[in-house]
């Protein structure tokens, strides 16, 4: 539907002081065209990969070059070394692509990292990937990772059990998380290899190791069985998660 004549001559009248520039300055905001960002973060980079990493004197960080046999594999990212970190808690290893270089400091207490090309996207990309998955690692291996999970709910419960009756253990003295949380016969879950679990209350359940992903995995998996409603506030919440609550409908 085509617009009325006056809506199209006050559009026009409009546009002339902005093609002239007669428009006083503090009437331009109210004037000029709205722009949303799809997006409400920041649309600038964060430039994290060029950010040094720091680290403690009790972690150890190598870089060990890979035979050229094994660095054949598909795609951008093939592994030019592998970066071993080991500390009080455990070690971590970590492959680099080819791209992505790696410098330390006389002292060996700070790493930087830089990329072969800055106006490649994927090679952007992966510079801050690399550095944070870096970062994890010292910190998992120097201090390890936490995941508390609180229970909310009439009866919910869980416990560490030795045995299971409906999972098999894989590997040997594989423990089991056993959850109480409104069904008619328990939850029963593996612990996987490297996550220490441990219930300091019956509704909590404390989740430790050294492998960032593998312990927020475990702690998804959890949450799974009874994620957080909004109407009564009950589920299984992850590191203080907390969930807005909606009225219910009065009839």
């Amino acid at each position: 539907m085509s617009c009325s004549i006056p809506q199209r001559c006050a559009r026009q009248l409009l546009r002339e002081p902005f093609q002239r520039g007669s428009l006083p300055v503090f009437l331009a905001p109210a004037f000029s065209p709205r722009t949303q960002c799809f997006s409400t973060t920041s649309p600038a980079q964060s430039r994290v990969g060029g950010a040094a990493l720091s680290i403690p004197p009790e972690v150890s960080f190598k870089l060990i070059d890979l035979p050229a046999t094994v660095t054949r594999t598909r795609g951008k990212d093939i592994p030019k070394f592998i970066a071993e970190i080991k500390g009080p808690k455990g070690e971590m290893s970590l492959s680099i692509p080819s791209f992505v270089n790696i410098t330390t400091d006389e002292t060996g207490q700070k790493a930087t990292l830089s990329i072969l090309d800055q106006e490649v996207p994927h090679q952007r990309a992966m510079w801050g990937t690399i550095r944070a998955l870096l970062q994890n690692h010292i910190l998992g291996v120097s201090e390890g990772h936490v995941c508390v999970l609180s229970m909310v709910g009439v009866g919910y419960r869980a416990t560490i059990e030795d045995k299971a009756s409906t999972v098999k253990a894989t590997y040997p003295g594989q423990k089991f998380v056993s959850l109480k949380v409104g069904f008619s016969h328990p939850i029963e879950l593996g612990i996987p290899q490297g996550v220490t679990a441990s219930t300091p209350q019956p509704t909590r359940i404390l989740l430790e190791g050294v492998d960032k992903r593998v312990v927020t995995q475990f702690a998804a998996e959890i949450r799974e069985w009874r994620r957080p409603e909004p109407y009564k506030g009950k589920g299984i919440f992850v590191n203080g998660e907390t969930i807005k609550l909606k009225a219910k409908k009065i009839k």
